[in-house]
């Protein structure tokens, strides 16, 4: 799960990370406000689930309580369109307003779960304020990583190799230490995915303070956790996305795909996605109806398929076991009748009540074409891809 920036900073100063002096607004008048108490001179931060915010203007510096008004109003209300949100962008209901500071020197610190390690591994960098991609791929020494223990944590000697990798003051040494320590029980107290602090800044007068701030949590521990919880912009979601969650489905639109996934499994998902490529299609949405879907999530899964635009054909790939496969043909032909769809459909099933499964979308009437297996169905989607007007 996605939170916002000053949503972040909240549990940041909660755990004694320094960060600037900041409040949210939902109006201009109340952007005039803070950045009136704040002392004027201020940065206005559009609060989106998206990077790159600075590069398209959602990210400005200005000088007076007016301006700050000014370019509030430009930006709430609005959508904001960056490299990570796609063509349509993602609405602007709030802004930030942050006191400035006087940088000396930025820095990148963030904390990851590394799968392979099966541990949280702690990422500095003197190169802050550069995606950290850049630099993994332009200069991937500049990058000093330290996995933590999972029993014991993250040691003070390894705090403090960090501290020193990233080449801080001799005064600011102890405060950066601590700042690293306090940043690891962020991460593992909240059950997070991801804290970054990009830019983790040294000012003037050698404070380090986390300048911004993004923090992903991780949706399987949210039961832990009700007050983050209650943190989800369910404005910031692809509509169809926020269907998904509401039906406990794992469903993500992607650009530009015209193939319409609905599979059961995280890995056979990944393979269909993979075979729909090779058909010489892009498939429009990752979905995984889980192992104990019963038929009204099947119904609501098809729908969420159908009412995607782009979706010109449906790949259904099912491996029956606790799943049966005639509950999940009940709940397509349901759906389909229900839409109306027209939608043509290749359809793959295996395991428990296969005959049965497809002998109701045999005798639905809908525009099935059945396969044995995932590579017939490939070859399937493709013959069905020419006659709809070639792949992609």
């Amino acid at each position: 799960m996605n939170i916002h920036e000053y949503q972040a900073k909240e549990i940041l100063n909660r755990f004694g990370v320094p960060t600037p002096r900041a409040e949210v607004a939902s109006t201009p008048s109340e952007a005039k406000q803070i950045a009136s108490q704040i002392g004027g001179r201020v940065v206005v931060k559009a609060q989106v689930h998206a990077g790159g915010r600075g590069k398209v203007g959602g990210v400005r510096l200005v000088d007076s309580p007016e301006e700050a008004k000014k370019v509030s109003a430009e930006l709430i209300g609005t959508r904001l369109i960056t490299k990570q949100t796609g063509a349509t962008g993602v609405p602007v209901d709030k802004v930030m307003i942050a006191e400035t500071l006087d940088i000396k020197d930025e820095l990148y610190l963030s904390i990851v779960i590394d799968g392979d390690l099966g541990a949280p591994v702690v990422m500095a960098s003197t190169e802050g304020g550069m995606e950290i991609e850049e630099v993994a791929e332009a200069t991937p020494e500049k990058i000093f990583r330290i996995a933590g223990d999972p029993l014991i944590g993250l040691t003070g000697y390894h705090a403090r190799d960090i501290a020193m990798a990233l080449g801080v003051p001799k005064q600011s040494l102890k405060s950066t230490i601590k700042l690293v320590s306090d940043l690891y029980r962020v991460f593992i107290e909240n059950d997070c995915s991801l804290v970054e602090i990009n830019p983790l800044v040294i000012t003037e007068d050698d404070q380090v303070i986390a300048l911004d701030a993004k923090i992903n949590l991780e949706d399987d521990a949210l039961f832990r956790h009700p007050n983050l919880a209650k943190m989800r912009d369910h404005n910031q979601q692809d509509p169809l996305e926020q269907r998904a969650d509401e039906a406990d489905l794992a469903y993500v639109k992607l650009d530009g795909g015209r193939v319409g996934c609905m599979v059961n499994g995280a890995g056979l998902a990944m393979a269909t996605m993979d075979i729909t490529k090779s058909a010489g299609a892009d498939p429009a949405n990752f979905l995984d109806i889980g192992g104990s879907a019963d038929q009204k999530r099947i119904e609501e899964a098809f729908k969420i398929i159908v009412d995607d635009e782009d979706v010109e054909i449906i790949l259904v790939n099912l491996f029956a076991g606790i799943a049966r496969s005639d509950v999940v043909a009940q709940g397509i032909v349901a759906a389909a009748k229900e839409t109306k769809t027209t939608v043509p459909m290749v359809v793959a099933m295996r395991g428990t009540n296969a005959e049965e499964g497809l002998e109701i979308l045999s005798n639905s009437g809908l525009d099935i074409t059945g396969a044995p297996d995932l590579a017939g169905a490939a070859v399937v989607l493709q013959q069905k891809l020419l006659e709809l007007g070639g792949s992609d």
